[in-house]
């Protein structure tokens, strides 16, 4: 009887009949009662979204899946004390392995606890190489090694030696996991190069395992401890791109919100788990289960959490369009595949063949084939029988895939954006155009200020997968700097339409309504997006930004230090932080807050720039010359730094330096009125008043603010005011 219930649940939960689920577990508890079967109602509640019910039942459970089980309730909860203390009890090893370490990771990162939450996350990257997202989180932490070391030989032998220890395992109910946790101890003794000897060996010295777990963690126990259907679940898991999946898009209206992690699988046939937030960039992370993740094919599970970048400039968008050849051999003004036209056809016309070769081309960089010996058993890989020899090779084609994201994504989070263009671009074409590449690389462009090149990425990946949510926040940015006010509306509806409840949906409704002025909607749609998930740090930076609008600088400030919170990365708030102090005179806190920015985004015009600002106020004119000298340089393009330098110029009484810089600047940029503006106050301060009337009346027919427009028409009104009595005034 027991046996049948179980296989109840099981089959009602791969057919996501969650009530059923729910409803037999009850029956199966009631009837054998046991903390086995007790996990097995838990994780119904947790596939459900119902984790309030899932920490009731767990309370009080002591075995390794119930702990782990208790953690991710915990953590979706919010609870983070708690789930620390379930995953780290005294004397007792980190329960599931490596999916065990990595929500520790998160639970770490998210309670300030950087380098713990590092030496977690390298933790379950090592035990277990395919598991992306504690990469993607090592990256987003600034903490991440080049790609080339992570996914280099010694990832390859713990690949293999997972399947060559799950294939003489003794026992046949030996789960996933324990394969993984022997396999990662078979590479740290016996095969492995000195190098890598010495990588392993630095992994446990690392500072952060503040109770002592073993390096190794503990192994999935397993489900159901009597009768015949011994079944282990929530198994090491392997993130899936959401762009890979045949699925249709999601109905208009989804009921389900995600709160925490998905961090595991139910057994070798579990159907995948509920999408869920996991980051401050608001990820969405699928898991596939067990029998999927064996699976050794040039195929790419990833997916990303979002970078952002927030309204940092007024200049006007640059557009940087550089040639590259497509794949018909015409030559296009994109990066992309079809060029403007957005051609999807285009994407799909690539050839196995050419894929293969990449990966075959690439495999010696790091890592030689013939170092490995194939076995010469078969073995069991997703249902099908294998050869060694193709494991081993399966392995590499995908560390090689694997090493080219990975160093891309890495340089992304450091903000070296040209170099991880250059990165995606060795990608094979199968590869690049995907929804996930796509989205990277239109972050990357607008960060570099791209905006049309932004745009164009983002319009790629939503054409390719229009049900990925990813990255689609910073599109909607990037059409909020472009004042592309209906495609901006057009993508908010959309958004709405395919999932209510995602931050992203409301972030784009946000920037839709700020872009039209309406700064206290706007503020209403960014603080749903907080609801929604209240670690999603981008939504907080624009709800600083709309109270910045609406003069209100204490909530402004409140909010910009939430997302530090969440991510102390997040160079967006600082420099919204730096903002705030710098319209409030308090030029120490501002200079303050503009370095933090700038040290974690040195590569930023705008940053260096109000820094520059920040100086010059004060009265370190000196300093602030050189900190614009060197905003130039970053981006010959930006407007912004060069008018500042005007400005400084102005103050030090520099007038013919001044006007240098303003005549350069005019012919970058012709309808700035701000510029003329400029001109005609230095004219003023020469006596020049004639010219500085003209200039006047030029800056006023380009029609600037109404702000700007009044300092203009006082300025005129005062041009015969000598500056002695016009202080005075």
């Amino acid at each position: 009887m027991e046996a049948i219930l179980i296989d109840c649940v099981q089959k009602s939960l791969r057919h996501f009949m969650y009530s059923n689920a729910i409803f037999i577990s009850h029956r199966l508890c009631a009837q054998f009662p046991s903390e086995g079967n007790l996990q097995l109602l838990a994780s119904c509640y947790l596939q459900s979204n119902q984790a309030y019910a899932a920490y009731n039942v767990l309370k009080g459970t002591q075995m390794d899946q119930s702990r782990y089980l208790f953690a991710l309730s915990c953590f979706q909860m919010d609870l983070l004390s708690e789930a620390e203390a379930a995953l780290c009890p005294a004397n007792a090893e980190v329960p599931n392995g490596a999916a065990g370490h990595y929500l520790l990771g998160l639970i770490y990162r998210y309670t300030d606890k950087r380098e713990s939450a590092v030496h977690h996350f390298n933790q379950a990257l090592f035990m277990d190489p395919l598991m992306w997202v504690a990469y993607e989180e090592l990256c987003v932490l600034g903490a991440a090694e080049e790609a080339t070391s992570v996914y280099g030989e010694a990832a390859a032998l713990c690949i293999k030696n997972q399947y060559i220890n799950c294939a003489t395992s003794p026992s046949p109910n030996s789960s996933a996991e324990n394969c993984n946790l022997v396999a990662a101890r078979h590479c740290e003794s016996s095969d492995a190069s000195p190098r890598q000897l010495r990588h392993m060996q630095g992994l446990k010295d690392i500072a952060g395992n503040h109770h002592g777990s073993s390096m190794f963690g503990g192994a999935g126990v397993q489900l159901i401890n009597s009768g015949p259907s011994n079944i282990s679940f929530y198994d090491t898991p392997s993130p899936m791109a959401t762009q890979m999946s045949s699925v249709a898009p999601p109905p208009l209206c989804r009921n389900v919100l995600p709160n925490g992690p998905n961090l595991g699988t139910l057994n070798a046939d579990s159907a995948p788990k509920s999408t869920v937030n996991s980051t401050i960039q608001a990820p969405r992370r699928k898991f596939v289960d067990e029998g999927k993740l064996r699976k050794i094919s040039g195929r790419l599970f990833s997916d990303s959490a979002p970078r952002r970048s927030s309204r940092l400039s007024s200049e006007a968008s640059v557009n940087a369009n550089a040639n590259v050849v497509s794949g018909n051999g015409t030559s296009n003004t994109s990066k992309f595949l079809g060029g403007s036209k957005l051609n999807p056809m285009a994407f799909r016309a690539m050839t196995a063949r050419k894929g293969q070769s990449w990966a075959n081309e690439n495999i010696d960089e790091g890592i030689e084939a013939k170092s490995y010996e194939p076995e010469a058993a078969n073995f069991t890989v997703g249902g099908l029988v294998i050869s060694g020899s193709k494991v081993v090779s399966g392995a590499l084609e995908i560390l090689t895939l694997l090493r080219v994201l990975g160093d891309g994504y890495r340089l992304a989070c450091l903000y070296r954006c040209q170099d991880a263009l250059d990165t995606y671009l060795k990608l094979p074409h199968n590869h690049y155009n995907t929804g996930w590449v796509l989205s990277q690389v239109g972050k990357a462009y607008f960060e570099l200020v791209d905006y049309s090149e932004a745009e164009r990425a983002f319009s790629l990946a939503r054409q390719i997968t229009p049900y990925c949510l990813e990255g689609m926040d910073i599109y909607s940015t990037a059409l909020y700097h472009l004042q592309e006010d209906m495609k901006l509306s057009y993508l908010a509806q959309e958004l709405i339409s395919t999932d209510r409840l995602a931050p992203q949906s409301w972030c784009a409704m946000g920037n839709c309504y700020s872009l039209q002025k309406d700064h206290e909607t706007a503020l209403k749609n960014f603080q749903r997006a907080v609801q929604l998930n209240p670690r999603f740090a981008y939504a907080h930076t624009l709800c600083g930004h709309e109270y910045v609008a609406l003069e209100d600088f204490e909530n402004g400030i409140k909010c910009y230090q939430s997302a530090l919170r969440f991510d102390t990365r997040h160079y967006n708030a600082w420099y919204g932080l730096g903002m705030i102090y710098l319209r409030q005179e308090k030029f120490q806190f501002s200079e303050h807050h503009f370095r933090m920015a700038f040290q974690i985004n040195p590569r930023s015009s705008v940053i260096l720039s109000y820094l520059g600002t920040a100086l010059h106020a004060s009265q370190r004119s000196e300093e602030a010359l050189v900190i614009m000298q060197k905003a130039i340089l970053a981006d010959k393009k930006s407007p912004l730094p060069l008018y500042q330098k005007a400005n400084i110029l102005l103050s030090m009484e520099k007038f013919d330096e001044a006007l240098e810089v303003l005549e350069e600047l005019k012919e970058s940029s012709p309808c700035e009125s701000s510029v003329y503006a400029l001109m005609g106050n230095i004219f003023k301060r020469r006596n020049m008043h004639d010219k500085a009337m003209l200039h006047y009346g030029i800056a006023l027919n380009l029609k600037p603010s109404a702000t700007d427009a009044a300092t203009i028409k006082a300025a005129i009104e005062k041009l015969h005011v000598p500056d002695e009595i016009e202080d005075n005034l």
